[in-house]
């Protein structure tokens, strides 16, 4: 009977083995719905930006605050000192940033655009750089520090050497993009090692930077220029100078080519190589990358090294091709921090940050001519900027303004299986 009992007692149920944790961190959750936002949200949030820009300009102009003094008694004067007060910062805006209508001459009419060119060249390499570490789920805020490294690597070589042009120019280019590279690897290595948040890891390296720089370029015989009681380096030497694109009459230089090539690749080695491949599975969902074999402590790494790299290419446009003459402690300029803006608003890909860089650059560039046209304050065109930054990342908040249906439209209504039914019946 025992030996009946115990052939007759089932065995006991095994449990069944835990799942994979494949549920992406909250933080890429959040990084993955503010970049993943339509193309239409990103214009209406410059759109919804400008407007309030033009409510800025309109509260602080003069003769719009003296006109509303009797409005109820003239309304017409107000609207008409608003439209003048807006039309007219937004017409300087254009002029100085596109095309000057007061020029005699194409040549300098168009002159505007080049130095929006100009402006948006280091912004536009930096965004990038931004940008790729956002595909891959990293908050990459250490720009500053990264072009203060590539600056002070591609200054030394420039200012240090006698060598061809195209030779020393290559050198000074590479240092910097080395430079930026290494710095921006540290933050990922740590990552990878030690598990330290990136954010943290990149703000104190930030100020390392700025002290190590600093400390350098007070120092005779490192990056001080020689007899000099100032904390700035010799100028550049001719061989290592960005040439001019379009002569001296024009600021922009080679490094704006140089950025359309390194757009040109990010986009190649995201959408069309194996390692892009790896950087967008991490950056979708980390643990589900790591259960499908992909390293992603490595990735880590790969991904700030280019992103630094990148980042980098904006200190080496600054020293060698806008502040030639030698560079001192802010020679990143806060294009560290507005490339994290570019990149918001370019959605991470390389194609929209190419675009928004420019935008930014005409910003930086007409925003000194509406301060000389038309005496409005430059810090308006600052505050667009963190508007635009605002509405980016609020895209629910553009959808309710413009009564926007929400990404993916109406719930399908679930038919009835009716095979099933008659089949019961």
């Amino acid at each position: 009977m025992s030996d009946n009992n115990q052939q007759n007692t089932p065995a006991p149920a095994s449990k069944p083995a835990p799942k994979p944790d494949t549920e992406a961190p909250r933080s890429n959750k959040i990084l993955n719905e503010i970049l993943g936002g339509s193309f239409l949200i990103s214009i209406l949030a410059v759109l919804l930006a400008l407007i309030a820009g033009a409510i800025l300009i309109a509260a602080t102009n003069e003769d719009v605050q003296t006109a509303s003094g009797y409005f109820f008694s003239r309304p017409g004067d107000t609207l008409g000192a608003i439209w003048q007060a807006v039309s007219g910062a937004y017409s300087a805006l254009f002029q100085g940033s596109v095309y000057n209508f007061r020029r005699d001459s194409f040549a300098d009419g168009i002159k505007p655009l080049t130095e929006t060119l100009t402006f948006a060249t280091p912004l536009i390499a930096a965004g990038l750089g931004v940008g790729l570490a956002f595909r891959v789920g990293l908050f990459n805020i250490g720009g500053r520090g990264q072009m203060l490294i590539a600056a002070a690597c591609a200054g030394w070589v420039g200012f240090s050497f006698q060598l061809p042009a195209p030779l020393h120019i290559t050198l000074a280019v590479l240092a910097g993009i080395a430079g930026g590279a290494i710095w921006g690897g540290l933050v990922g290595f740590l990552k990878a090692r030690t598990g330290a948040h990136e954010v943290i890891l990149t703000i104190m390296l930030n100020y390392v930077a700025f002290y190590l720089i600093s400390y350098m370029l007070r120092t005779p015989g490192l990056l001080q220029a020689p007899g000099s009681p100032n904390p700035k380096s010799p100028p550049m030497a001719e061989t290592a100078v960005f040439p001019a694109l379009f002569g001296s009459k024009y600021n922009l230089h080679l490094g704006f080519i140089l950025v359309i090539v390194a757009t040109a690749l990010v986009w190649y080695l995201l959408n069309r190589s194996s390692l892009g491949f790896r950087f967008r599975a991490v950056g979708e969902n980390p643990n589900a990358a790591k259960i499908a074999g992909i390293d992603v402590k490595n990735t880590y790494v790969y991904a700030m090294l280019f992103s630094g790299g990148l980042v980098g290419l904006a200190g080496v446009s600054q020293v060698l091709g806008t502040v030639t003459g030698g560079f001192s402690g802010g020679i990143d300029a806060g294009i560290g921090f507005d490339a994290i803006t570019v990149a918001l608003l370019g959605r991470s890909k390389p194609i929209g940050i190419f675009f928004a860089g420019i935008l930014f650059g005409a910003f930086k560039a007409g925003g000194f001519s509406m301060q000389a046209a038309e005496g409005v304050p430059v810090d308006i065109v600052v505050v667009v900027q963190s508007l635009i930054v605002l509405f980016i990342a609020a895209p629910p908040l553009v959808r309710a303004i413009f009564f926007l249906p929400k990404p993916g439209g109406r719930a399908r209504r679930v038919l009835p299986n009716v095979s099933k039914e008659v089949a019961a019946k």
